[in-house]
């Protein structure tokens, strides 16, 4: 349930002080993760923020969970995190964005395309939701430089996030822990009655 302070906007809904923790890991290009992100917002958020029933009581971490056997994971999770370095504000209007558009990062409509070519493709993205002055902030974080094999300026970040899931033995997405243990109930499918269900269950008064 720790965050380091640079990766505190991975909270994406609740109050980051409420005493309980919904971490959700999902990949950017999994449709059922994709499912999952529409839940936060339509059916976890009226829950737990302004007045919610369980307003206070809980947070929402998001997880990045890199999924290497889809070949554009690791470019779509980078950008994530180059928006949250840049516009941490933005970090999950952005990550919406890219959920809603994730099927142009699916395997087969990049396999014909070089990583330069799909950070531009991101880059055009989050031009949709971040301030004019931070794309070139975003594009230089995406670019390689240094060492031949250094990767990017938020690979640091990036390893953060795929060691935490690695030890905490994760294995693919989307994945739900409540307060730190396997929620292996929560559904992507899962609508307002599921989720209400499931906080009456697990808040106590």
């Amino acid at each position: 349930m720790a965050l380091p302070p640079s990766l505190k906007p991975l909270i994406v809904a609740g109050n980051p002080d409420a005493p309980h923790t919904l971490e959700v890991f999902l990949d950017y290009v999994c449709p059922f993760s994709g499912k999952f992100s529409r839940a936060i917002d339509n059916h976890i958020r009226p829950l737990i923020t302004h007045g919610g029933k369980y307003d206070g009581k809980v947070k929402v971490i998001f997880r990045l969970q890199v999924q290497p056997w889809h070949s554009a994971s690791t470019l779509t999770h980078e950008a994530g995190l180059a928006v949250l370095r840049v516009s941490p504000e933005n970090f999950w209007p952005f990550s919406c964005q890219l959920f809603d558009n994730q099927e142009d990062y699916y395997d087969i409509p990049t396999l014909d395309l070089t990583p330069r070519q799909i950070r531009a493709k991101l880059a055009d993205l989050a031009a949709k939701v971040i301030p004019p002055k931070a794309v070139e902030h975003f594009q230089d974080i995406l670019t390689p430089k240094g060492h031949l094999n250094g990767g990017v300026a938020v690979t640091d970040d990036l390893k953060y996030n795929i060691k935490f899931a690695r030890q905490n033995g994760i294995h693919v997405s989307p994945t739900a822990l409540w307060d730190g243990l396997v929620a292996n109930e929560v559904s992507s499918s899962w609508g307002e009655k599921e989720w209400s269900d499931f906080f009456a269950a697990k808040v106590k008064s």
